[in-house]
């Protein structure tokens, strides 16, 4: 359902109030909303460096807002609000600071992240002195600022170490991830297998939703019944039909059940992580080449019903030794609970091949390409134990 690279937008939507409140929307271009944020939240005399991390705090929290939908998957008209109960204080015509300006001029289409996911992180703040929070403290990036802390330092502090900065993304006006109109059985295309995926991950925390298997852009009985028991789950019409209101529906449980509205997000996916066999891996270990392997094991968990989604969290635990078990015993592998060069290698190609799909079903194509994606069918992946296998034996 989003993008697989987050835009800058040129202009973002405040609603003037909480979001359920009678208030008006303003539409001001992104800079400039960041501007007013940034003057509304600190102080201008703050070390450079605090001012530039809490600057890069509104912007991937204010980005983060856009790229999910979050409001709009509600039926709301507006990308964010300037309640600080939900989000960040905006106010309306205010005049703002010329350092602070300065600043945002040079880091307005740069946003935070956690290594290897795509979406900007939901980097909550407060002010750490009357409010205090799990995400940044303001005053205390000042503080630490004063301590010789650059920004990376003072981000990283309050976020994490795998906090990163993706610099200079592109500037473009989203486009809304609905397709424009309902999709059916016998449609075809990278919508569908969007919405496939979706369903898929939503079934994990509502099993009464069928898995669709396999992932193929076709809209058939297999997917049909996966969106009526999912509208039905929801309280929508069941019709089996996936039109605006039941897309917004499935854009909104999947950013719920991923996370990925809050600071310890799920993840969309893994980017330009080395996909390399470490070292063997057996319960007991930590790290990041265990979250790549959970992470591995979460997305097969999706199209094969008898791996177990282990929670990703970098350790690997009892659970984890359970799904890769299982996926040895689906893949004909010894069933040795260890993750050798071979468990590596084999998961590494079947995650690889629905990966390739799913990449192909995430594009963000524009224009006329946009009308031929949608009409050329995915083809099948097909699941079978061995299916993939490359000619040369392999064994544990």
């Amino acid at each position: 359902m989003l993008q697989t690279i987050p835009s800058i937008p040129e202009t973002i939507t405040v609603h003037l109030g909480a979001p359920s409140a009678d208030a008006p929307n303003v539409t001001v271009p992104f800079i400039d909303y960041v501007k007013n944020v940034a003057s509304s939240e600190v102080y201008p005399t703050w070390e450079p460096s605090a001012l530039r991390a809490n600057i890069l705090a509104i912007v991937s929290f204010a980005l983060n807002r856009v790229y999910l939908e979050y409001y709009r998957s509600r039926g709301y008209d507006f990308d964010i609000t300037s309640s600080t109960a939900y989000d960040q204080s905006f106010v309306n015509g205010r005049s703002t600071f010329e350092d602070i300006d300065r600043i945002v001029d040079e880091v307005f289409n740069d946003y935070l992240r956690r290594q290897g996911f795509v979406e900007p992180l939901a980097a909550k703040f407060c002010n750490g002195t009357t409010v205090t929070c799990a995400g940044l403290s303001q005053w205390g990036s000042q503080s630490l600022a004063q301590q010789g802390y650059d920004s990376v330092q003072i981000l990283r502090t309050y976020y994490g170490d795998d906090v990163e900065i993706v610099p200079n993304a592109p500037i473009q006006s989203p486009a809304p991830s609905y397709p424009g109109t309902p999709l059916r059985r016998g449609d075809t295309g990278a919508d569908v297998a969007r919405m496939q995926f979706i369903l898929n991950r939503v079934s994990q925390n509502y099993p009464a939703i069928p898995k669709i298997n396999p992932v193929d852009g076709i809209f058939g009985q297999q997917t049909e019944d996966a969106v009526r028991a999912f509208q039905s789950i929801f309280n929508l019409t069941v019709d089996g039909i996936v039109g605006k209101a039941t897309w917004n529906a499935m854009t909104r449980i999947y950013v719920a059940v991923n996370r990925l509205a809050e600071l310890q997000s799920l993840g969309v996916q893994f980017t330009a992580a080395n996909w390399e066999f470490p070292d063997v891996l057996q319960e007991g270990n930590n790290g990041e080449y265990v979250r790549q392997l959970q992470y591995m094991l979460s997305v097969l968990s999706q199209f094969i019903d008898e791996i177990p989604a282990p929670e990703i969290t970098g350790n690997f635990d009892n659970a984890t030794r359970q799904a890769v078990l299982a996926f040895q015993r689906w893949a004909g592998l010894n069933q040795t609970g260890l993750v050798g060069d071979a468990t590596w290698n084999r998961m590494y190609r079947e995650f690889e091949a629905v990966e390739g799909t799913l990449q192909q079903a995430n594009a963000s194509p524009s224009n006329e390409g946009a009308q031929r994606s949608r009409m050329m069918q995915f083809p099948g992946y097909d699941l079978s134990p061995g299916a993939n296998d490359p000619p040369q034996e392999v064994s544990q």
